[in-house]
């Protein structure tokens, strides 16, 4: 079913339960005000005519004569009586009971089932009002019943056309609303077309700059088309992104041929003199054992060299594409001091010609992350190995930071630095800095790894550099404190704290 017929069928369907209850609600009105008060008014006379005709003494004998002319004198002329004697099985009516050949008669109930009330009779197919009474005349105490009735085939007439004037004209206001609405709805529906369209001209030409024209107003159908132009905008630059996304893709499969490429040259220049030499029956001239022995040395340590370097990139490589299948880190609650004071002490050992300064560890007391302590680790090795390897001389810190729920780990180094527009790019995969390249040794993969293990713990990392000068990388972790922690800590959390929002980029980092 289209949108059309759904709204007009909802639309026709709350109508139709409007007009039922519009209607219920002006019958029950007429009924109550018309329909009950002639029943009212025709109870009250015939109780009025009943006490003037009929005289009863203290034990409930009739003392007068009980007789249609007696009631009939002071009765209203509308009302039907009759008159039914027991003991003798007479009966008698009122002449207006009578007409033409035909006899109106109400039925006589059993004697020992006779009740004083009004009750809603209907005999030869007309509604009536009757009261009842069964009475006792002094004289015989023989029992006599008095049936008195009232016609209400006029009120019930007047309910009937009522009835018919409700019902037909509903379904007339329905017909008629339900083809307005139809009608309305393919005029209100018709800029849907539009969208159709342009969603097919999509699809068939892959055109993502395609956009709706609509004119009309901002109603709720003006919001589904500007959303939608919207939409596609935001799908033409998610296509876009895709798109430098394979790109990128490309250059990583380009750089990693590469970088294996290199080792993998190495290694087979090496096997092959290594082959030459040991396969030759006689010794080339000039050369003794001790020189073959060295040349296969160097050739050796070169094959290991490389075989290491190559291990590292497949490596991290393999890190790098669990973390696009989307693999998770499997956490733990972990103390954050001897963790970072084990890397702090295993770092020493690592090749550096820069001064290695550890800074104060206490503020970590007591604090705790969740997380990986082998990723954790292996990030801040990333970090500090890459300080080192750009720091010919001078100083590689570490150091705390304390900063609302969170810790900084602040690794600083006064090494070469780097420009600021290379800042956004150090992060991706293979990239080094071009005045690097060729010269450091690494792969490039280091910090895209690094990044990954920060971002599965929820962290974030800033860094602040100088050509020249140093770089400076910030790890925040979000951290569970202590709820006694050690003073300083404390004071330099609180002081923190106290600091206006503003001065949240007071380090001048890049994200």
């Amino acid at each position: 079913m289209s949108i059309r017929l759904r709204l007009t069928a909802w639309y026709s369907g709350i109508l139709a339960l409007t007009l039922l209850m519009f209607s219920a609600v002006i019958y029950t009105f007429v009924y109550y005000n018309t329909y009950e008060n002639t029943y009212d008014t025709w109870q009250s006379r015939i109780r009025e005519q009943i006490r003037q005709s009929i005289v009863e003494d203290n034990i409930g004998m009739v003392t007068s004569d009980i007789s249609i002319d007696n009631i009939l004198k002071t009765i209203d002329s509308r009302l039907y009586v009759q008159i039914y004697y027991y003991d003798k099985g007479v009966l008698q009516q009122s002449n207006n009971m009578t007409y033409g050949s035909s006899t109106l008669k109400f039925d006589i109930p059993p004697f020992n089932n006779v009740k004083q009330e009004f009750s809603r009779i209907r005999s030869d197919g007309r509604p009536y009002l009757m009261y009842q009474q069964m009475l006792r005349t002094k004289a015989t105490g023989s029992p006599v019943l008095l049936q008195i009735a009232a016609s209400t085939e006029e009120a019930e007439n007047m309910l009937s056309d009522l009835r018919f004037i409700l019902v037909l004209g509903s379904i007339s206001t329905l017909i008629f609303a339900s083809t307005l609405g139809m009608f309305l709805a393919r005029k209100s529906m018709a800029p849907i077309g539009k969208v159709i369209e342009a969603a097919n001209a999509v699809q068939t030409s892959s055109d993502l700059s395609v956009r709706i024209d609509y004119t009309g107003p901002q109603d709720e159908v003006g919001q589904l088309i500007s959303t939608v132009n919207r939409m596609m905008a935001r799908t033409e630059m998610f296509y876009k992104d895709l798109e430098e996304s394979y790109r990128a893709q490309r250059r990583f499969v380009s750089d990693a041929s590469h970088e294996l490429r290199t080792p993998l040259t190495t290694i087979r220049g090496n096997t092959d003199l290594l082959k030459k030499i040991w396969t030759m029956e006689t010794m080339p001239s000039g050369l003794s054992e001790e020189d073959l022995r060295e040349m296969s040395v160097e050739a050796i340590g070169d094959i290991a060299g490389e075989s290491e370097r190559m291990s590292r990139l497949i490596s991290d490589m393999l890190s790098l594409a669990r973390a696009d299948a989307g693999q998770t880190i499997q956490k733990e609650l972990l103390q954050l001091g001897p963790l970072v004071e084990e890397v702090v002490r295993r770092a020493q050992f690592l090749p550096h010609r820069a001064e290695w300064v550890p800074g104060d560890l206490t503020a970590l007391d007591g604090i705790a992350v969740v997380g990986s302590k082998d990723y954790l680790q292996q990030m801040l090795f990333i970090f500090i190995e890459n300080a080192f390897k750009y720091t010919m001389e001078g100083r590689v810190s570490l150091d705390i930071i304390l900063y609302r729920q969170q810790v900084g780990i602040r690794v600083k180094d006064t090494g070469i630095g780097m420009d600021k527009d290379e800042v956004p790019h150090i992060f991706e995969r293979f990239y080094r800095a071009d005045e690097s390249r060729g010269k450091t040794p690494g792969t490039g993969l280091g910090l895209s790894i690094a990044k990954w293990i920060i971002d599965e713990h929820q962290g974030s990392v800033e860094v602040v550099t100088v050509k020249g000068e140093g770089t400076t990388f910030i790890i925040w972790l979000p951290a569970l404190f202590p709820e006694i922690n050690s003073a300083a800590a404390a004071e330099e959390i609180i002081d923190i704290q106290s600091q206006d929002e503003n001065e949240e980029g007071k380090l001048g980092e890049q994200k």
